[in-house]
């Protein structure tokens, strides 16, 4: 398979391109418009230079089985749509766009075309996430918060609360009837952020503070009088009575503890098997995450 990474920046060396440097059935091809960026990632995955490229033309050239974007959600629309247009089936890391038309144009694309399209939400497959799935869930609580980072809303929100809307998306055991969004804005700047999701007989919380003083990310659900925590996405704890706790194995790697690795794979086994994924549910969670940006902005005015 011939596989183009577009963007070359933290998340994707050191999360994605070890998965994809490590399949031997891929031919990665690398694109940023970084010279000095480019030849630092690709010597180290031993990318020969003929599967170096400067600028996207030069890329699409190659006839792409596939590709992975990992540049700045700003130039999302624009590289996605050439992409889709070249029927390349895409994996985009979140968000698709900041502006939420923009994400529904891309996901009709998609289908218009006929290609796959794919928004990397590793949280779903995050094991210890995905166990919670299995978990009694009339309660759900996520918390990501972080250190002295307020941020203007539509960017914290569609960069980073994102995961805590999909996840909560993932997890509710139903329909959802009611929305709920409270916020703390100071000088323009979304200090933190509390979304509530209810349906017949569940409750969903999900927050973010970005004045916490702690990074930090938890999970938590429970019924039934048993409960069960997840903490970083790497220390499970179950609550039946007396307290169990599961941590990450030491040679687990990051990127499968944080479910990238099995999105990857996911991603790349639907592609080879002809299957056509749709970026429908993905955009329900960009949906709702402008149903937060709209209410956030209403209480800054």
């Amino acid at each position: 398979m011939k596989v183009g990474c577009i963007g070359l920046g933290d998340i994707a060396q050191k999360a994605y391109l070890p998965v994809l440097g490590g399949q031997p059935e891929v031919e990665l091809h690398l694109q940023t418009r970084t010279p000095a960026t480019l030849a630092r990632v690709a010597d180290g995955l031993h990318v020969p230079a003929a599967q170096r490229h400067a600028d996207l033309d030069s890329l699409l050239g190659e006839d792409l089985d596939a590709a992975f974007v990992h540049a700045p959600t700003a130039v999302h629309p624009e590289i996605v749509t050439r992409l889709l247009a070249a029927g390349v089936p895409t994996y985009v890391d979140k968000p698709l766009a900041y502006e939420f038309a923009d994400s529904q144009r891309l996901v009709a694309l998609a289908e218009e075309r006929n290609v796959g399209l794919a928004v990397g939400f590793n949280r779903r497959h995050a094991p210890g996430y995905a166990q919670c799935a299995d978990h009694p869930r009339e309660l759900i609580l996520m918390q990501k918060n972080r250190i002295g980072l307020p941020e203007e809303p539509r960017a914290m929100i569609l960069d980073d609360f994102i995961h805590v809307v999909d996840t909560l998306r993932f997890l509710v055991p139903g329909p959802v009837d009611d929305v709920t969004v409270r916020a703390r804005v100071e000088d323009g700047l979304l200090h933190h952020v509390v979304l509530q999701l209810a349906g017949d007989g569940f409750t969903a919380l999900g927050v973010m503070n970005r004045l916490s003083g702690s990074a930090e990310e938890i999970l938590e659900v429970s019924g039934q009088d048993t409960k069960r925590q997840v903490f970083n996405l790497a220390e499970v704890i179950d609550h039946k009575g007396q307290p169990t706790v599961r941590r990450r194995g030491d040679w687990v790697p990051v990127a499968r503890q944080r479910g990238i690795e099995q999105a990857v794979l996911t991603f790349l086994d639907a592609v080879r098997a002809g299957q056509v994924l749709s970026a429908r549910d993905a955009l329900a969670t960009h949906e709702l995450c402008e149903r937060v940006v709209r209410a956030v902005q209403e209480r800054g005015a």
